[in-house]
């Protein structure tokens, strides 16, 4: 690689050599992570990044060494956000590491249901349940984004629950935190919740991901749901039964073949008109339904 007679080098071959080694062990998206990685290592952005490179700008030695070790974890499959220490949620940046699932871009969507739904409710200030918070991403976007909801946010993973709370102190701490299991959270609430919403853990046992990101890095307890999936989410089909108001309204995620078992588990337990709806790239993730 060629280096600047003072000591710099240049960020488009630095990037080329980065996207190239991820790209050899299978990373999905080499070049993009070449470039969020040289933008953390060197405090800017992703555009700043692809503009240097862009107009042949070039990066200090001090950084390429950051940079350098980061490209090795990531080659180890280590998931880019531990590296980083941030997963990128809607409006949000949140901390995030070992222990604790990283959100993913379709739990995005997933949550515009459940902001619709404050959003429209007539109560002044409707209260908002995230059952299984792990990041806080779910709990944080609704608080945030419906200023006048009481959100509640419940996680039981003693790994997790300190991510939770420095996510919810870093966005205004006004979110709720619950230490608690999502199949008896809250009985003080019952009644009184307008929205529901969890991204449960509904990975069949027997599916072990193919993803190293994800088999290897994510919390067990945040993926398997028990022989077919389902069990969390029949968990929380009782306790958002008994948290929601009549006419509340109640906000699954789920993976693409388990709309038709998720909407059983709803219609059996009493829930109206549950109803699967596809993700941005056509799949099925998420299922309504109402008290």
């Amino acid at each position: 690689m060629a280096v600047g007679g003072d000591g710099t080098f240049a960020a488009d071959r630095l990037l080329d050599e980065a996207a190239a080694a991820l790209g050899s062990v299978g990373v999905p998206t080499p070049r993009v992570d070449a470039e969020l990685l040289l933008a953390w290592a060197t405090d800017t952005s992703r555009g700043a990044v692809q503009a240097r490179a862009l107009t042949g700008g070039a990066i200090a030695g001090a950084h390429v060494e950051r940079f350098r070790q980061a490209v090795a974890r990531r080659r180890t499959r280590e998931p880019l956000q531990h590296i980083t220490g941030e997963a990128y949620f809607r409006a949000l940046t949140l901390a995030v590491g070992p222990g604790v699932f990283v959100p993913r871009p379709e739990t995005e969507g997933v949550v515009q249901f459940g902001i619709d739904a404050l959003r429209t409710t007539a109560v002044p200030a409707p209260v908002a349940v995230d059952l299984g918070s792990g990041s806080g991403a779910i709990a944080i976007a609704m608080d945030t984004e419906v200023p006048n909801a009481v959100v509640y946010a419940v996680e039981r993973s003693p790994e997790a629950l300190p991510w939770t709370r420095r996510n919810v102190e870093a966005h205004g701490g006004t979110v709720r935190l619950v230490e608690g299991d999502l199949a008896d959270a809250l009985p003080e609430l019952e009644g009184t919740v307008s929205v529901v919403v969890s991204n449960p853990p509904y990975v069949p046992d027997d599916a072990v991901p193919v993803d190293p990101e994800v088999r290897d890095h994510d919390p067990a307890m945040a993926l398997y749901g028990g022989p077919d999936g389902l069990d969390a989410v029949r968990a929380l089909a009782e306790t958002a039964w008994r948290l929601l108001v009549p006419g509340g309204v109640l906000v699954v995620e789920h993976a693409e073949p388990q709309g038709a078992g998720v909407r059983e588990v709803l219609a059996a337990r009493g829930f109206r008109s549950p109803e699967t709806h596809v993700d941005l790239t056509g799949r099925d993730r998420t299922t309504t339904a109402t008290r």
